[in-house]
């Protein structure tokens, strides 16, 4: 019995600090602390990734609709995650440091393929899925090299900023956030800024760590935009009012 608890704690706890809390009961121990939050920190990104995208997705589904949705840029997140997640689990990270890519990646996915079949390219959309997904079995099986993943997880950085200030720009020209969710696009913005403490503690990575700190940045230009937008639709709104 002891030991599948010893197992299950090791979800939240390292091994080191499983003896330290419940052998020794040093429960002041600094570097557990860290990795202790870090785990939780980690854990519960993921469960928040598993509805990050689904507001975007179910509000492309109800107004039918991927208007102000850039599909490049939503292709270029999609590289980035998907390269991120493989150059993780080849390299036996923990989980924790990265299983949100999993679930970010399919929602993505998902957001790609609508956007494709709403602009009247479902025949697209399907062809690209079909790549994708050999795609995936290349990258994960083994058959690819692991200083190929290494090189499509350093293109990351100037990819993520690419695609977002590619939503950016999209945005700028519209004049307006279009059919991008809001609570998406925070979630995305605290959950990449966490990311940063985990990727120090779990990985040590420094790819990981730089890629989510720009991803961090270029999400808080997406997130400064849809507040600007927002607080401009209300004063026009007030003044289409005043003078009726």
């Amino acid at each position: 019995m002891e030991q599948h608890i010893r197992k299950a704690a090791l979800l939240l706890f390292t091994q080191k600090c499983i003896t330290e809390y419940f052998d020794k009961f040093n429960f002041l121990h600094a570097g557990c602390f860290k990795a202790t939050l870090s785990k939780t920190l980690g854990l519960g990104i993921i469960g928040g990734s598993l509805l990050v995208k689904i507001p975007q997705i179910m509000k492309i589904l109800k107004n039918k609709s991927g208007k102000g949705i850039n599909v490049f840029s939503v292709l270029l997140d999609l590289f980035a995650i998907t390269a991120m997640s493989s150059y993780s689990f080849c390299n036996k990270f923990p989980f924790s440091a990265w299983g949100d890519g999993v679930f970010l990646g399919i929602q993505t996915l998902i957001i790609a393929l609508l956007v494709m079949h709403y602009n009247g390219e479902t025949a697209k959309a399907t062809a690209f899925l079909s790549a994708y997904l050999a795609v995936i079995c290349a990258a994960n099986s083994g058959l690819t090299p692991i200083h190929v993943l290494w090189a499509c997880q350093a293109m990351n950085i100037p990819i993520v900023l690419i695609s977002k200030f590619v939503q950016a720009y999209t945005n700028y020209s519209n004049g307006n956030t279009g059919q991008l969710s809001a609570v998406t696009c925070f979630m995305l913005f605290f959950g990449s800024l966490a990311r940063i403490f985990t990727s120090i503690q779990e990985t040590g990575d420094t790819t990981m760590i730089t890629m989510y700190i720009c991803s961090t940045l270029a999400n808080g230009i997406i997130v400064a935009q849809l507040l600007y937008y927002w607080n401009a639709d209300v004063k026009g709104k007030e003044k289409l009012k005043k003078k009726s």
